[in-house]
C-alpha cells in the first residue's frame, strides 16, 4: 500500500508550553525535598506564598489588559518563576518580602513587557535582585545547617518566623542562622586565613557544606533529566559550568591558598540552579547554538569574577540578568548561515 510522503523540511510536533513547564517543576521537587529536610519547612511556606502571589498577580494584570486569563495561568510559566524565586531566597525570609519579589517578577518584569515570550530579563532573578539590593541583611540570613535536628523549627515555628519574626524559645537569631560556604570563604579569606585552614572546620563537607552538596547533586541529576527529555539543550549548562570550572582551576593553580579548587564553585551557591534552570530560560537566553555557548560561558566568567573580587559572595542572578541584556546582540552576530546562501565575505 503506497503512502504519501511530503517533501522536506520536516519538523517535530509542537510541544505545549505547559508540558515543558510541568517537567521543569517536577525536576525541582528532589531539591525542594532535600532543602526541606536540612532547613525545615520555610521553603514550603515560601513556595506557597510565591506561587499564590504569582498566579493572582498574573490573573489581575491580564484582566486589566483584557487578555485571556485561563490559558496564561495554565501554561505554568508564572508558577515556574515563583518556584525558582522561592528556592533562591532564604527559607526564613519575612513573608512580605517573598510576596514583593514575586509581584515584581510577574507584574513588572514579565507582564509590563508583554507577557510570556516578551520579557527581556529572567523574572525570578530580577525579583531576587530587587530583594537582595533593597534588603541585603534579610537576604543573607539563612538557617544554619549545623542546627541539631531536634532544634530545627517545625511547621508552626516556621510560620511564626515568616509572619511574626518570632523565633523558637530558648534560641537566638545568631544561633539560628549561619553563613553559607561562599560567605564563610569570603569572610575567612578577608581575615587572612588560607583555604586549607578554612576547609578544615567541621562546617565543611568534602569540598563545601554538606547540605549544599546534596542540593547541588539533586539539581545536577534533575538537569541531566531535563536535557534527556529535551526540555533544555546541553549548550548552556556545559558552557556555564565549563567556563566557571576552567577559571576556578586556573586560579587555583596560580594561588591554591586563596582560590578554592574548581569543584567548590560547582556545588556552592546557586551554580547548579543557574546552569540548568535559570540560564536556560528559553525566553531570555540566546537562541542560536553558538550564541548559547557564548552567552553561558560569559555567565560563568561573571560568576567567578564577582565571587572572587566583587562585593557579593554569590553572583548567579547578577550574571544571568547582565547577559540577558546582551542576548539580542549575541543572537544578531551568531545567526547560522541559511542553507543555499553563501556567506558574505566583504561589505
Amino acid at each position: 500500500m503506497p503512502f504519501q510522503v511530503l517533501s522536506s523540511p520536516h519538523d517535530h510536533p509542537a510541544r505545549p508550553v505547559n508540558r515543558l513547564m510541568l517537567q521543569v517543576l517536577l525536576a525541582l521537587i528532589p531539591a525542594i525535598a532535600i532543602i526541606t529536610w536540612f532547613f525545615g519547612f520555610g521553603l514550603l511556606i515560601n513556595l506557597t506564598l510565591a506561587s499564590a502571589t504569582a498566579l493572582l498577580a498574573e490573573a489581575a494584570v491580564l484582566r486589566l489588559r483584557r487578555r485571556p486569563v485561563r490559558p496564561a495561568l495554565f501554561d505554568l510559566s508564572a508558577l515556574v518563576s515563583a518556584w525558582l524565586l522561592a528556592i533562591a531566597v532564604p527559607t526564613i525570609l519575612p513573608w512580605w518580602m517573598v510576596v514583593l519579589g514575586s509581584l515584581f517578577a510577574i507584574v513588572v518584569v514579565k507582564q509590563l513587557y508583554g507577557g510570556l515570550g516578551y520579557n527581556p530579563f529572567n523574572p525570578a532573578m530580577a525579583g531576587y535582585l530587587l530583594l537582595l539590593i533593597s534588603y541585603p541583611m534579610e537576604m543573607t540570613q539563612r538557617l544554619s545547617p549545623s542546627i541539631p535536628r531536634e532544634h530545627m523549627p517545625d511547621l508552626l515555628q516556621s510560620l511564626h518566623i515568616s509572619f511574626l519574626r518570632v523565633i523558637p524559645p530558648g534560641t537566638t537569631w545568631d544561633a539560628l542562622t549561619g553563613a553559607t560556604p561562599l560567605d564563610e570563604l569570603r569572610t575567612k579569606l578577608a581575615m587572612g586565613l588560607r583555604v586549607d585552614q578554612i576547609h578544615s572546620g567541621s562546617f565543611w563537607g568534602h569540598l563545601t557544606g554538606q547540605p549544599w552538596e546534596w542540593v547541588s547533586l539533586a539539581l545536577f541529576i534533575s538537569g541531566l533529566w531535563l536535557i534527556y527529555r529535551r526540555v533544555i539543550s546541553w549548550h548552556i549548562p556545559l558552557a556555564f559550568l565549563g567556563s566557571l570550572s576552567a577559571l576556578a582551576f586556573l586560579f587555583f593553580l596560580l594561588d591554591p591558598q586563596r582560590y578554592p579548587v574548581g569543584f567548590f564553585h560547582l556545588v556552592s551557591g546557586g551554580t547548579m540552579l543557574g546552569a540548568f534552570f535559570i540560564a536556560t530560560d528559553p525566553v531570555t537566553a540566546s537562541t542560536t547554538p553558538l550564541g548559547r555557548l557564548i552567552y553561558a560561558a560569559a555567565i560563568g566568567v561573571i560568576v567567578f569574577a564577582i565571587r572572587s573580587w566583587g562585593g557579593y559572595p554569590d553572583a548567579v542572578a547578577f550574571a544571568v540578568v547582565l547577559m540577558n541584556m546582551a542576548v539580542p546582540m549575541i543572537d544578531h552576530y551568531t545567526q547560522p548561515r541559511v542553507t543555499g546562501h553563501k556567506r558574505r565575505l566583504g561589505p
